[in-house]
């Protein structure tokens, strides 16, 4: 039974229609994702579901109560914003202790669950440090901890990490990932990194133009895109029109679109058989190493292609060079809409 029902919810600014009857149901326990492009809804939906946006239509109901209409205060809800909004002249525990003392909570109970908060996020040696103390990956877990200490039946995230460098929100994500599987608190995590939803979701909602435009789990989405916006935005995959494709591979198709990723694409010097997809005398225009992955741009006639390989050491294809690619026909994703 769905735990976080979003019923046709609709939103607009005048004229501008940021929500379109946009629907979602969230089992218990679960982390999903509301990804998308800048302008896509996501941010709108998400502050639905806080308070902190009014809806024109459509209901917003959690643990079998309709929250549609209620204050912020009254939801149950917590949320982690970007901005991690700490007070700068209370330490670390005081931000982490003020929730439940406007709650009139007493000492004890307090000091309790402050500290077992601390100790979720690790921070139990910075008790007492100042924010201004802290890295801005501290300062995040103090943000989190203040939230998760009031027990929300919903956990929020407003691209909590982006402002964070590379290292510290790949540990963060993990971190997040582990604390709200330990607590199996229900959250809804929005970004607009595809490789950051990848690897926190059990459930990717991707959303375009204020809609859904396909919801999964991250292998499902990222294997199986049902369009060409899904195709483009999870992964790099190549995408051929209909013409482009018959055009190219000699072989003519019955549907407007077919996504190949690179990754399955083959790239030779030599000779390739005609039992796959193939094009022949291609030119190498980009070499680009990524970490353990080597992509390769090539171009026939105008229409270029990515093509991702194994970086080890044996790749002898240089820029400039001519090669030919074959794909396996079983590899090619042919998009209905």
């Amino acid at each position: 039974m769905s735990y976080l029902v979003i019923k046709d919810v609709e939103k607009s600014y005048g004229d501008l229609k940021v929500l379109k009857k946009t629907s979602l149901n969230i089992e218990k326990g679960k982390l999903i994702t509301l990804l998308g492009p800048s302008g896509s809804g996501k941010s709108t939906l998400l502050r639905s579901i806080a308070g902190l946006e009014s809806i024109d239509n459509g209901s917003i109901i959690v643990d079998g109560v309709d929250i549609t209409n209620k204050e912020p205060k009254n939801r149950d809800v917590g949320m982690v914003f970007q901005q991690y909004v700490l007070f700068p002249n209370m330490t670390v525990y005081d931000n982490i202790a003020f929730g439940l003392k406007l709650k009139n909570m007493d000492k004890n109970t307090v000091d309790k669950k402050v500290k077992e908060a601390l100790a979720l996020v690790e921070l139990s040696n910075k008790a007492t440090s100042y924010p201004h103390q802290l890295s801005g990956g501290q300062q995040q877990r103090v943000a989190l901890a203040r939230s998760i200490i009031l027990e929300p039946k919903i956990l929020l995230f407003d691209e909590p990490l982006s402002a964070l460098d590379r290292k510290i929100r790949k540990n963060l994500q993990v971190e997040i990932k582990r604390i709200q599987r330990e607590l199996d608190i229900t959250s809804v995590f929005v970004t607009h990194d595809q490789e950051e939803a990848m690897i926190m979701s059990d459930e990717i909602y991707l959303m375009n133009n204020g809609g859904i435009e396909q919801k999964g789990s991250p292998q499902e989405l990222y294997n199986h895109p049902k369009t060409s916006f899904v195709a483009k935005f999870i992964g790099t995959y190549n995408v051929f029109s209909k013409e482009d494709f018959e055009k190219h591979f000699k072989s003519n198709i019955n549907v407007k679109e077919v996504a190949i990723r690179p990754e399955v694409i083959q790239i030779t010097k030599d000779n390739i058989s005609n039992e796959e997809y193939n094009l022949k005398d291609c030119t190498v225009t980009d070499v680009s190493v990524i970490g353990n992955t080597i992509r390769y741009e090539v171009i026939k006639d105008g229409f270029i292609i990515n093509i991702d390989v194994i970086n080890d050491d044996i790749q002898d294809i240089k820029l400039g060079e001519k090669v030919n690619i074959f794909v396996p026909k079983e590899k090619c994703i042919f998009l209905e809409k």
